[in-house]
């Protein structure tokens, strides 16, 4: 088959599944796995170079709704009657059952139902060592500095923060996404602050900006020295690299408890 991805996490979803071979184009934000990189780009995932897209004749377009504003490309794709598939991931859950969804869809069924069983075991043996944790710390995560976003209760990293032994600190507002503000957050006092901009490298993250908020240097987290920059690719793509990321996350605020666990080998090895 030639499929395109026209966002990251579609793109990544295609390499746990082992079809970035049948790649053909991609947009212009997907970054991994580095075999990619030299495939043709189709632009921003926003703003799809539509023409080009059809150009390559796709046997079928992988495309994305967590990712705002993807129904312009949706729409184009219906009209021009491209085949697609329409993914909506808002949980460890629906990144597993988009696993089946896209390995039925490319005749790998039986292979996709593999991975997403080792998938989801993966979370299990996370969420099994997170209850043996003696203290559970409250983490705010930052996906955006001005106005402040936070994820909600109804989002992925409400349930990465879990498996890996923490809390969501606005796990009590029934949203996906949270707009609040400086005051609210120090207010909470949450014992993690972690970084992790929406589109962002690391690189480019800046504490300093965080730093100037009044009060926040009085933080307990930022005195303790609890204030990481957060890989966005890791935390802010559902896709199956959140797995990663989790892992990442359980080392870092219980390195007892998770230390000796490891990705499953064939997440390593893409």
């Amino acid at each position: 088959m030639k499929l395109i991805s026209i966002c990251p996490s579609n793109t990544e979803l295609l390499a746990y599944l082992g079809l970035i071979d049948q790649l053909v184009a991609i947009d212009d934000f997907s970054d991994w796995p580095a075999s990619i990189n030299n495939l043709p780009k189709l632009g921003p995932d926003l703003s799809i170079d539509i023409d080009k897209l059809e150009s390559f004749k796709p046997d079928l377009v992988l495309a994305s709704l967590s990712v705002p504003g993807m129904e312009k490309n949706i729409a184009e794709l219906e009209r021009r009657q491209i085949p697609h598939l329409i993914l909506d991931p808002q949980s460890l859950d629906n990144i597993a059952e988009d696993l089946l969804t896209v390995g039925k869809a490319c005749g790998i069924e039986d292979h996709a139902k593999k991975v997403a069983s080792e998938y989801l075991s993966f979370i299990d043996e996370m969420k099994k060592r997170a209850g043996t944790v003696a203290e559970t710390p409250t983490l705010y995560w930052e996906w955006w500095p001005k106005p402040i976003f936070t994820p909600g209760r109804i989002n992925w990293l409400t349930e990465i923060s879990e498996i890996a032994g923490g809390l969501n600190e606005f796990r009590d507002v029934e949203l996906a996404n949270v707009q609040t503000d400086w005051d609210d957050v120090l207010e909470r006092a949450p014992d993690y602050i972690l970084l992790a901009w929406v589109g962002v490298r690391t690189d480019k993250v800046k504490k300093e900006v965080v730093l100037k908020r009044p009060g926040w240097k009085e933080l307990s987290a930022i005195q303790n020295n609890r204030f990481p920059i957060m890989e966005e690719e890791l935390y802010c793509r559902p896709s199956p690299r959140l797995l990663e990321g989790a892992l990442k996350l359980g080392k870092m605020i219980h390195p007892d408890v998770y230390e000796d666990l490891s990705l499953p080998e064939w997440v390593v090895t893409i």
